[in-house]
């Protein structure tokens, strides 16, 4: 048994649909779960897996039960090996290889797979339910290589290290130490289990490991499509822009509702009825022009992306399906990952549309061909000390080199499918690389992002300097102060990576509250 923390809210499995949101939560450890175990839902469950054995009573054929895997479906089970069929199924799929999930992606899948299992048509046992429950409530977390699934017939290779873990095999993360799946059981009074018949299939065959980092993938989009808004109204302040550009009237006439709100918010935050300063330009860059135009593509697309991604959450999605209701065993294809697949493909695509917008507001910011008399490479040096002070030159290298990556892994995982196992598996999703794809974008992204929160930081410092500059707008000023407690001025050449990493942390930790 577990003790609840009376301190976080609490998320329970087996009483309908969950969001994207919740898991995410889950997987920071700022809820945690709970399993239903009245005794209407522990029967609901419960018949799939009766369900299951007077099939097998009856000596029935169930795919993966009472025949081989995949392309081994023609091959007959002797029913004395029916029990150890799931133990191999794990076993022979122990062959990931990359890098191991981190804690908070475990967290998701696990969460994932869970809430996957609790729809009731897996036939699988209330007891393999508490034991998945019981890594996330005590936090045991079984070390998932990153690579080896093709996103159908689900992520059956990273899913093996879950389901080895049930059984107290492999490795977990425990007590912040790497320890024996069996040890980690036993220090809190858990004992390994002995799948039942249809239950490693269960646990392998589904878009757990997608699923939950598709919703991590959401969660952080959606805060970047918020700083970058925060951003590009730091950015037109500091390179003296103007604020014309996101009038409520000009954007009622394009109304895609994203792009509305992006103006809107960057309206907001600049709060400003004066014309611009130089009246000969009365057009801004595009990058800041079109801000609300890059941005709004990705705010619009979040509501819809969600949608996908919470459907897959709340799908049962192995095969077969068990209708114990209907007495019927259903051999389909619901672990097929597509929807995944082409919801992280449009999403890297469209936050690495961020990065590249990003990338050309700092390239604005530090050219004085550009930045409206503010000093090259934003360097803050004095007259005396400028000639070599070269401010933040190489940081636009480095964005450069980010914004190049992210754009290189925007190529859809999705259309490189490959036929696999004897061509039964002919067509898969990819959806699983599309979504490691997408958090590698975000990484990136993000990495951009804590570059800009610095020079625009500078940038800001360096506009009020300057006579006759107009005061920054209200909504502003609280982030430009943290910034500025946190990042003293570049008046000197200094190393900047200590700093972008603490941004980083910031923006991964989302400290910020940016817009109600």
């Amino acid at each position: 048994m577990t003790t609840l923390d009376a301190t976080l809210p609490t998320i329970v499995f087996g009483d309908g649909r969950l969001s994207f949101d919740h898991i995410v939560d889950l997987a920071h450890r700022r809820a945690q779960a709970v399993l239903r175990n009245d005794q209407d839902f522990v029967q609901r469950i419960q018949r799939g897996a009766d369900f299951i054995d007077r099939i097998l009573e009856e000596d029935g054929v169930i795919y993966g039960v009472t025949t081989g895997y995949g392309d081994s479906c023609t091959v007959t089970i002797p029913p004395a090996l029916v029990p150890d069929l799931p133990r191999h199924l794990y076993t022979y799929h122990g062959c990931g290889l990359g890098q191991m999930l981190s804690p908070v992606e475990t967290r998701a899948v696990l969460a994932a797979r869970l809430q996957s299992l609790c729809q009731g048509f897996s036939g699988v046992s209330h007891a393999l339910l508490s034991q998945l429950h019981a890594l996330l409530a005590h936090d045991i977390l079984p070390l998932i290589p990153s690579e080896g699934s093709v996103g159908a017939s689900g992520d059956l290779t990273p899913l093996s290290y879950v389901a080895a873990a049930l059984c107290g095999e492999r490795d977990v993360l425990f007590e912040g130490r790497i320890m024996p799946a069996g040890e980690a059981l036993a220090k809190v009074g858990l004992t390994p289990l002995r799948l039942r018949p249809k239950e490693g299939l269960a646990i392998m065959n589904g878009t757990a490991v997608m699923t939950g980092l598709a919703c991590l993938a959401l969660d952080r989009a959606n805060y970047l499509a918020a700083l970058a808004t925060r951003i590009t109204a730091m950015a037109s302040y500091a390179l003296d822009g103007n604020s014309h550009h996101f009038d409520e009237t000009l954007f009622a006439v394009k109304p895609h509702a994203g792009q509305q709100l992006v103006a809107a918010r960057i309206r907001a935050d600049l709060v400003s009825d004066r014309p611009p300063r130089n009246e000969r330009r009365l057009q801004d860059r595009y990058s800041i022009r079109c801000a609300p135009h890059v941005i709004g593509v990705l705010q619009d697309a979040l509501p819809w992306l969600a949608q996908w991604v919470d459907n897959e959450l709340n799908s049962a999605n192995d095969n077969p399906i068990i209708d114990a209701e209907g007495e019927r065993v259903l051999h389909g294809g619901h672990f097929y990952g597509g929807h995944i697949a082409f919801a992280m493909d449009s999403l890297k695509q469209a936050v690495a549309n961020i990065a590249d917008l990003l990338d050309r507001q700092l390239a604005l910011l530090v050219d004085t061909r550009f930045n409206h008399g503010l000093p090259s490479n934003l360097s803050g040096a004095s007259a005396d000390r400028a000639a070599i002070n070269h401010g933040l030159k190489a940081l636009q290298i480095g964005v450069s080199a980010w914004t190049a990556e992210a754009l290189k892994h925007t190529m859809p995982a999705s259309v490189f499918s490959r036929s696999t196992e004897c061509h039964n598996q002919d067509k898969v999703s990819m959806g699983t690389i599309a979504a490691r794809d997408c958090l590698r974008v975000l990484t990136l992204t993000e990495q951009i992002v804590a570059a800009l929160l610095l020079a625009v930081r500078q940038g800001i410092w360096l506009r009020q300097q300057q006579p006759g500059a107009h005061p920054l707008s209200a909504p502003l000023i609280p982030m430009f102060e943290a910034l500025a407690h946190a990042i003293p001025p570049l008046t000197e050449d200094r190393a900047l990576d200590r700093e972008l990493q603490q941004l980083v942390d910031w923006i991964q930790r989302q400290i910020w509250r940016l817009y109600d």
